[in-house]
C-alpha cells in the first residue's frame, strides 16, 4: 500500500500537536487549606506555626486560616498573622473548617464535635489523659490524625521529641539555677562557682537528649556534671557528643545515693518508650539529699523519677519534701513559648510543603514513611497497634492499607 502525503500528513500531525492530555500524568501540585486554632489547653501556651512560616506557606499558593489569639501566650499578634497573609478568624467554627488542622495540644471532645468529615488533624497524641471515647470519636468522623510526636526523619529520630528535649534540658537548668537564688527562697548559692568557691553539683539521670541538653548547659556554667543511666552506649554517646569528659555511671542505686547526697541539683532525665517512666530515685534517697538541694524531674509527664514528685504547673512549680525543693511541671517547653513555637513551625511547615509538593495527605503517606510513623488513625480506621491493644479496638497496619490501595 502506497501513502500519499495527505494520508502520512493526517496520521502524524497529531504528533506535533499540543499533548495536553500527557500533561495531567505529572504529579500536580496541591493548594492545602490549613487552620490554627486557639490552644485553650491549661497552660498551654505554644501555637503551631510562627507568622514567618505562614507567609512561606502563602507564598507557595496555599490557604492558612488563623483563631484569633492563636499566638497572643508566644507574643505574636494577630497583625503579625494578617500581615504575613493568614486570615483571622473569631470563632473555632470557622478554624475547624480548613482541611488540615494543626494544633499542640490533642483536640477536646467539644472540638472533636466542630471537626469536618475525611480532615486531617495534626496534635499530639497524649491518651493516658484523654476520656474513653476520644479514640471513637475521631474514627466516626473518618478523620486522618497524625501524632507528631511518634513522626520520625530520614534517619530515625523523633524530631519534635527531640527539638522539645533541647528545650527542656536547657531550661531545667536553668529553672535550677533560679530556685538556688534567694530571690526564689533557695539557699543562695550561683549555679556553677567562681575561682576559690567549689562549683555547685549537677546529677543528671538519663543520658537522652534531655540529659544531654541539661549536661551542656550546666558545663556551660561551671557546675560539676554526673550523668547517670542504664545504657552504657547512651552514656558513651553523651561523652562524644558533649567533647568533654564528664563523671558517667550505670544506675546502681548506692553509687547514686552517695552522688545524690551532694547534689546541689538533681534533673530526672529519663523516657520511657512505653508506659511509665521508671522510678529510679526513692523517697529514702531524697530525704538523704541536702536541704535547699533542687530538683527538677522533667519525666513528670511520664510519672516522674523520684519518687516524691507529684505534678505541679507553672503558676504554683514548685513544692518541697524533706527540705528538698521540688519543680514538677509537665510542660517545661511552654515556659519559653516563643522558642518552641518557632521549633513546631520549623517541622509543620516542611511537612505541610512536601504534603502540598505531592498532592494531599493520601500522596504524601504512601511516599513518607516517616510520617505514616505518625498516623493513627487513617480515614476512620485505627492504625496503631498499641492503641488497638489498650482500647480493645479494631486496627490495620497502615502499611498494609497503603499497599491495598
Amino acid at each position: 500500500m502506497v501513502m500519499t502525503k495527505d494520508v502520512l500528513f493526517s496520521l502524524t500531525k497529531g504528533a506535533f500537536a499540543p499533548q495536553e492530555e500527557m500533561l495531567e500524568v505529572a504529579r500536580k501540585k496541591g493548594k492545602l487549606f490549613i487552620g490554627i486554632p486557639k490552644e485553650i489547653a491549661f497552660q498551654e501556651t505554644r501555637v503551631a506555626l510562627v507568622p514567618d512560616a505562614i507567609a512561606l506557606l502563602i507564598n507557595n499558593g496555599h490557604r492558612v486560616v488563623v483563631e484569633a489569639g492563636a499566638g497572643k501566650a508566644a507574643n505574636f499578634d494577630d497583625s503579625d498573622y494578617s500581615e504575613a497573609g493568614a486570615e483571622i478568624v473569631y470563632t473555632p467554627n470557622d478554624v475547624f473548617k480548613a482541611d488540615i488542622i494543626l494544633k499542640i495540644a490533642p483536640p477536646t471532645i467539644e472540638e472533636i464535635e466542630l471537626m469536618q468529615h475525611k480532615q486531617t488533624l495534626f496534635s499530639a497524641l497524649q491518651l493516658s489523659v484523654q476520656p474513653e471515647n476520644f479514640l471513637k470519636k475521631l474514627i466516626a468522623k473518618k478523620l486522618n490524625c497524625i501524632a507528631f510526636d511518634l513522626i520520625t526523619d530520614d534517619v530515625g529520630i523523633l524530631p519534635v521529641i527531640r527539638a522539645m528535649g533541647e528545650i527542656a534540658g536547657g531550661a531545667s537548668i536553668l529553672i535550677a539555677a533560679e530556685l538556688l537564688s534567694n530571690v526564689n527562697n533557695g539557699v543562695g548559692s550561683i549555679l556553677g562557682g567562681i575561682s576559690g568557691i567549689s562549683p555547685t553539683e549537677v546529677v543528671i539521670i538519663g543520658a537522652g537528649t534531655v540529659g544531654e541538653f541539661a549536661a551542656r548547659a550546666a558545663l556551660g556554667l561551671g557546675a560539676t556534671v554526673k550523668v547517670f543511666d542504664n545504657s552504657t552506649s547512651r552514656l558513651r554517646r553523651l561523652q562524644n557528643q558533649l567533647g568533654t569528659r564528664v563523671f558517667t555511671s550505670v544506675i546502681v542505686p548506692r553509687v547514686l545515693e552517695k552522688h545524690l547526697r551532694s547534689a546541689d541539683v538533681a534533673i530526672g532525665a529519663m523516657r520511657a518508650t512505653r508506659g511509665r517512666t521508671p522510678c529510679i530515685v526513692t523517697e529514702n534517697m531524697v530525704s538523704e539529699m541536702k536541704t535547699g538541694s533542687v530538683i527538677v524531674d522533667v519525666s513528670i509527664d511520664q510519672g516522674g523519677v523520684f519518687e516524691t514528685s507529684q505534678v505541679t504547673n507553672h503558676t504554683k512549680p514548685v513544692f518541697r519534701k524533706h527540705g528538698v525543693i521540688h519543680y514538677c511541671v509537665p510542660n517545661i517547653p511552654s515556659r519559653v513559648a516563643r522558642t518552641a513555637s518557632y521549633a513546631f513551625s520549623n517541622i509543620f511547615s516542611q511537612i505541610v510543603l512536601n504534603m502540598g509538593d505531592e498532592g494531599g495527605f493520601d500522596s504524601i503517606v504512601r511516599k513518607d514513611a516517616g510520617l505514616r510513623n505518625g498516623v493513627y488513625i487513617y480515614n476512620g480506621i485505627l492504625t496503631n497497634q498499641f492503641l488497638g491493644e489498650a482500647f480493645n479496638l479494631p486496627f490495620k497496619d497502615i502499611n498494609l492499607l497503603m499497599a491495598a490501595i
